[in-house]
């Protein structure tokens, strides 16, 4: 398999936290802090995937490479197959690995463990997910639940995504985390088809591939990245990278 092509999606300005990819911690971007973690997962060429120049400009300046997608994207993945198409057209990078630009202290190991399902060639899409463990967050709608069927110690089938908390009874719960590596052909299928029933109604957008019969599986890591939504936890990721 060749090496993946890690394209970080960034929208200049989103409602909680205005110019979020911008956000300065501890003296560099918030996405050069992401680039730069994707960079020392080693999977191979990472590009910022944004919709505006100051971001592109940002992060070259610290050595990044960056491409201008439209303004209009819905979504991030709809960005990364845009991305993806100028980057790369002559798709030499079969993989196309999707990490979320607000994510400033992911560990490169969970990075590399979204990569990690596609070994099955029967997988479209891999993704990560991480056990709770406080009791608080088990019926938190904002934690997002993976509901899957066993196919090795630590991976799973996914079988659906929910806000609820599911499955019911005793035992873990896992709590999805929304980092996404497509084979090419997969990113492609999955961006022609249309918002699902259940993903307009659960407000997920990889309902849409289980819908249309795509697989994904979910490798279990340690923890959770911490993501940066608000202006406190921008604080709070200020705080854990200067303790570093």
């Amino acid at each position: 398999m060749t090496s993946p092509l890690v394209l970080i999606p960034a929208r200049l300005n989103a409602t909680r936290l205005p110019r979020k990819p911008l956000a300065d911690i501890c003296g560099k971007p918030m996405i050069v802090r992401v680039w730069e973690q994707a960079l020392a997962a080693e999977l191979g060429r990472v590009v910022v995937a944004c919709d505006h120049e100051d971001i592109a400009q940002a992060a070259r300046a610290h050595g990044a490479e960056a491409v201008l997608t439209s303004p209009d994207h819905a979504s991030g993945s709809d960005r990364i197959f845009e991305a993806a198409n100028l980057v790369d057209p002559g798709r030499a990078h079969e993989i196309v690995l999707n990490l979320q630009g607000d994510v400033p202290l992911i560990a490169p190991k969970a990075i590399r463990a979204a990569f990690a399902p596609l070994d099955d060639p029967k997988v479209d899409i891999g993704t990560i997910m991480t056990e709770i463990h406080e009791s608080r967050f088990r019926d938190d709608p904002g934690f997002v639940k993976t509901v899957g069927t066993p196919v090795s110690t630590s991976r799973v089938r996914a079988l659906y995504f929910t806000r609820a908390t599911a499955p019911s009874g005793d035992g873990p719960l896992f709590q999805h985390i929304g980092v996404y590596a497509y084979r090419r052909k997969a990113l492609e299928q999955f961006v022609a088809l249309p918002p699902s029933p259940l993903e307009l109604r659960e407000k997920l957008e990889q309902l849409r591939a289980l819908e249309a019969g795509m697989r994904i599986d979910v490798e279990i890591i340690d923890s959770a990245p911490m993501d940066v939504n608000t202006a406190e936890d921008l604080d709070r990721a200020r705080a854990a990278i200067a303790a570093q």
